[in-house]
C-alpha cells in the first residue's frame, strides 16, 4: 500500500496569521485560503507578494484534496490555477504525486489532458511567432500547431511549484502530433519559455475520490434571468460556456462567468429550420469509439454551407451535442449522406500526400467548404458567436474501413480535428427510443458510402455496387413532381431550403451530396489551455 504524502511544512500566513501548510518540499509558492494572499517561501518564513482574485464559480467537479492513481501511482490535487482567455476561463490543477512529482490535471476540450513540465527543445521558437495549423519539428518530433491564444492568469489557490504570476498577459500556444500527445507552450515567465508534454485521460480510470459531491454542486449560483426577455435560465453543466433562452432564442454568452452583464445576440429561425428530430434533454446508450454509454442530449445546432462560388448549390446539416458525466462530449451528425457520431481528438492525424492515417486507417479527402452555425438550442462548452464561419475539410476512412469519419475544422485562433463513425438511422431511433414511425424520417441518402465502397471494392462486389450505383442515378434522373420530395418535407418542413431545392429540380436531391461536418462544431472549444 503506498503511504500518504506526509506534510513537509507548515508556516503562518503574514497577513492574516491562518496556518498555510506544504505537502511538498520542493513548492515554491501558495495561496493562503483564508484571505487569498499569494505567499513566497522566504527561508523559515512566508512572504506576502500579492492577493488572488476571487475565482470563477464554474462547478467544477475537482476540487483540492481530490485523491486518484494515474499508471498506479497516488497522487493529490493540492493547487489551481485559473487562467482567462476570450473564449472563457479553464483550470489547470496541480498534482502532487506521493513519489514528489508534479504534473497538471487540465481541460480540453470538454475531456481532460494529464500533462507534466519538461525543458522545452533548443530550437523551440516563442508561442506568438506560430500560427494555427502550422506544422514544425521540435527535438527531432514533428508537431502540428492547433491554438495560438493570449491569455491571463485570472487568480489561483493552494500550493504551487512556482509562484503564479497574477494578472499577466501571455500567449500560449497548444501542438499536438501523431502519438495522441499534446504539448503546451508559454512565454509566461519570458525570456524563458514553458514546456509540458500531456496525454488524454477519463476522469473515471483516475479512480478519484474527494471530488465534489452532486448535493453540494448545486445549481443555484447558475441561475440567472435572460438578459434579452427576463425569462428564467438554468445553466445545468459545469463547462456550459454559451446557453440558448428557450423563451425567446437569445444566446447568452456564459463564458466570463454569471453576473449581471451578460453579453448576448438574438437570432431568428432562419428558412429551413425544423424542430430537432431528437429532443432536448433525451438520452441514448450509445457505443462511441468504446463502451455503450448514456449519451445525454444537451445541445443542437443548425450549420450551412457557404459556397466560394454563389451559383453552387447550397448544404446544410444538424449537429447534435452530447454528453456524459465521465466521458464529456460527443457530437451526433445529421447529414445529407447519412448519420454519424464525432468526438474532438487529442493528437493529429499523419499525412501521407493528400491522404491522412489515424489509429491504423487511412482516410482520404471527400470535401472542404466553408460552414456557418445558423441556429441553436441548448447548453454548449465553447462560446458561440454570431455568424461565425468555419473551413472544414471531411475525410472518409478508405476500403474496409469506410465507415469512419474525420474532420479537421479551422476557426480565428484554433485547429480541432475529430473522429467518429458512420451511423445508421435505425441505431439512433433505437437508443433515444423514437417511435416507429420516426424512423422514415431519420432515414437519408447513403450513396456516398456506396460511391466509396465501388473505389475501394474488389471481385465480383465491385460490378454488382457499380449496377446498384447506376440503378440508383436513373432513379434520381427519371424522379419527378412534388410528391417525391414528401421525405424532406416531413423531416425538414415545408419552408425548409432542402424541400424547396428537391420541387425546384423536379424531386432530384442534385447538387453535392454530403454537405456537412463528419467531425462536429467545435468553434471556439479553447483546446487544452
Amino acid at each position: 500500500m503506498t503511504p500518504a504524502p506526509q506534510r513537509a511544512w507548515r508556516a503562518a500566513c503574514p497577513n492574516c496569521g491562518a496556518p498555510v501548510d506544504f505537502q511538498s518540499a520542493a513548492s515554491a509558492s501558495a495561496v493562503c485560503s483564508y484571505c487569498r494572499s499569494t505567499l513566497v517561501r522566504d527561508g523559515e518564513a512566508l512572504r506576502r507578494i500579492g492577493q488572488a482574485a476571487e475565482l470563477f464559480d464554474d462547478h467544477s467537479p475537482l476540487q483540492l484534496g481530490a485523491a486518484g492513481r494515474l499508471q498506479g501511482e497516488a497522487f493529490t490535487l493540492v493547487g489551481r490555477l485559473q487562467m482567462a482567455y476570450a473564449q472563457g476561463s479553464w483550470n489547470e490543477w496541480h498534482a502532487l504525486f506521493d513519489n514528489g512529482r508534479s504534473g497538471w490535471l487540465s481541460e480540453d476540450n470538454g475531456g481532460y489532458v494529464f500533462a507534466f513540465d519538461a525543458p522545452p527543445p533548443a530550437d523551440t521558437p516563442p508561442p506568438a511567432q506560430l500560427q494555427p495549423g502550422q506544422r514544425l519539428a521540435l527535438g527531432g518530433q514533428a508537431w502540428e500547431v492547433a491554438s495560438v491564444q493570449q491569455v491571463r492568469l485570472h487568480t489561483a489557490e493552494g500550493e504551487l511549484p512556482k509562484p503564479p504570476a497574477l494578472a499577466a498577459q501571455f500567449t500560449v500556444a497548444d501542438l499536438r502530433n501523431t502519438r495522441d500527445e499534446v504539448a503546451t507552450l508559454d512565454d509566461m515567465a519570458a525570456p524563458a519559455l514553458g514546456w509540458s508534454i500531456g496525454r488524454p485521460v477519463q476522469l473515471a480510470a483516475l479512480s478519484l475520490s474527494g471530488l465534489v459531491q452532486a448535493s453540494e454542486k448545486t445549481l443555484a449560483g447558475r441561475s440567472f434571468e435572460c438578459p434579452n426577455c427576463g425569462a428564467p435560465l438554468q445553466a445545468r453543466l459545469a463547462s456550459t460556456r454559451s446557453i440558448v433562452c428557450g423563451q425567446c432564442q437569445a444566446v447568452v454568452d456564459l463564458s466570463q462567468g454569471v453576473g449581471a452583464d451578460l453579453a448576448h445576440y438574438s437570432q431568428a429561425q432562419p428558412e429551413g429550420h425544423a424542430e430537432p428530430q431528437i429532443p432536448l434533454g433525451s438520452t441514448g446508450t450509445l457505443a462511441l469509439g468504446g463502451e455503450a454509454l448514456p449519451w445525454q442530449v444537451v445541445g443542437y445546432v443548425e450549420r450551412a454551407e457557404l459556397p466560394d462560388d454563389p451559383d453552387d448549390e447550397q448544404a446544410f446539416w444538424r449537429e447534435y451535442l452530447l454528453y456524459h458525466r465521465s466521458a464529456g462530449f460527443a457530437f451526433l451528425v445529421d447529414a445529407e449522406d447519412g448519420w454519424s457520431w464525432a468526438r474532438p481528438i487529442t493528437g493529429v492525424p499523419e499525412r501521407q500526400g493528400e491522404q491522412v492515417r489515424w489509429q491504423g486507417a487511412s482516410y482520404r479527402p471527400l470535401y472542404t467548404y466553408t460552414g456557418t452555425v445558423t441556429y441553436v438550442l441548448g447548453e454548449f462548452y465553447w462560446r458561440l458567436q454570431r455568424d461565425e464561419r468555419t473551413r472544414n475539410t471531411d475525410y472518409q476512412g478508405v476500403g474496409a474501413q469506410a465507415r469512419r469519419r474525420l474532420n479537421r475544422e479551422a476557426t480565428g485562433p484554433e485547429v480541432t480535428w475529430s473522429a467518429g463513425e458512420a451511423l445508421e438511422a435505425a441505431v439512433v431511433a433505437r437508443a433515444f427510443g423514437l417511435p416507429d414511425d420516426r424512423l422514415a424520417a431519420l432515414q437519408r441518402d447513403s450513396a456516398p458510402l456506396l460511391q466509396f465502397s465501388v473505389k475501394s471494392g474488389g471481385g465480383l462486389l465491385k460490378p454488382l455496387l457499380i449496377f446498384a450505383l447506376l440503378v440508383l442515378l436513373i432513379l434520381l434522373v427519371t424522379r419527378c413532381g412534388g410528391d417525391d420530395c414528401d421525405d424532406l418535407r416531413r423531416t425538414f418542413g415545408a419552408a425548409s431550403n432542402e424541400y424547396r431545392e428537391c420541387q425546384r429540380s423536379g424531386g432530384a436531391t442534385g447538387g453535392r451530396i454530403g454537405g456537412g461536418s463528419f467531425g462536429g462544431f467545435s468553434t471556439g472549444g479553447g483546446g487544452h489551455k
